[in-house]
């Protein structure tokens, strides 16, 4: 099965693609949000962009990982791209998709809350490929990818 991890910024959408039956990441990437594009025609790019994707890796499930409801700074950009992308989930063919702060992938990934932080500050404990050459975000994407297997 396929399925597709998002992790939501101002400027940027970053995507991981997993394989479950092979058990590894076919792609992490990023939808990068034009500067001169006016908010609206962003948002439009971030869910044209997305059902592209959603069609050519023919994904099945998806996640995305969501701004922290205790964030010390809300940044509203950031919440309308989520809003965005979990509309295209809705109006794409997907069997399955949740949307969830780190709580709610831990639960998918069935680990502690505690352990998703250590990963994404660089615990390699799903042996993920390339793991150490990622970003924040990238390991985000990767273990909302990796989660909605368990939707």
């Amino acid at each position: 099965m396929i399925t597709i991890g998002l992790r939501a910024a101002p400027s940027e959408v970053t995507f991981a693609i997993y394989d479950s039956q092979v058990g590894e990441m076919q792609n992490v990437d990023r939808i990068r949000i034009p500067s001169a594009f006016h908010w609206p025609d962003s948002l439009k790019y971030v869910r044209s962009n997305l059902l592209d994707i959603l069609r050519e890796y023919r994904v099945e499930r998806a996640g995305i990982r969501l701004t922290e409801p205790n964030a010390q700074s809300i940044n509203y950009e950031r919440i309308h791209i989520e809003g965005v992308i979990q509309e295209a989930f809705a109006s794409s063919e997907l069997t399955h998709y949740f949307a969830g702060a780190i709580a709610t992938i831990a639960k998918h990934l069935k680990v502690e809350r505690a352990a998703i932080k250590l990963m994404i500050e660089g615990a390699n404990t799903l042996n993920v490929q390339n793991w150490d050459g990622m970003a924040d975000k990238e390991r985000e994407a990767v273990l909302t990818a990796m989660g909605a297997v368990n939707v």
